[in-house]
């Protein structure tokens, strides 16, 4: 499948990966020990919509940009991130825990698969060049993880805001 409609399905993807996420991780990380911090529902929420819509934007961006663009970097760092993300936390929380960690299902299911194709998919038909990806995909993982507590954070004021 070609790279631009893979952007597409990568969307997809994470959007029905944070739906389980969101329905399920907040009651489970309760009690998660050190697999997860203890997280909100509104909080938590705010935050995997904010991710769902920047997996949107990005595939926006890779497919008004094409070939070299930001956007294909942006996106194919993402797919990156949500990669790594099958092996840590899910597969080995729900290991480790030998109890199911939300999301595991729909990372292993669609994640894993749309991911790996998508990143191939880039790379074989030029949207990004290895030694530019080398930095940059990672560079997009570090700002992705260092997104998620302001995320957070930011889900926290608005239901403090709003619950008043």
């Amino acid at each position: 499948m070609a790279f631009r409609n893979l952007v597409w399905l990568f969307v997809a993807a994470i959007a029905l990966h944070n739906i389980e996420e969101a329905i399920w991780l907040p009651a489970w990380s309760a009690d998660a020990g050190p697999w997860h911090a203890p997280v909100a529902a509104v909080p938590f929420g705010f935050a995997v919509a904010v991710l769902s819509v920047a997996a949107a934007a990005t595939a926006l961006l890779a497919r008004r940009g094409g070939r070299g663009s930001l956007g294909a970097y942006l996106v194919t760092g993402y797919a990156l991130a949500m990669l790594l993300n099958v092996a840590f936390p899910h597969l080995l929380a729900t290991i480790a825990l030998q109890s199911y960690m939300p999301g595991t299902a729909t990372a292993v299911l669609f994640n894993l698969p749309v991911t790996a194709l998508l990143v191939r998919a880039a790379f074989r038909e030029g949207y990004v060049e290895r030694g530019k990806f080398l930095w940059a995909g990672p560079l997009v993982v570090a700002s992705l993880m260092l997104a998620i507590p302001v995320l957070f954070a930011a889900g926290d004021l608005l239901e403090g805001l709003f619950s008043t």
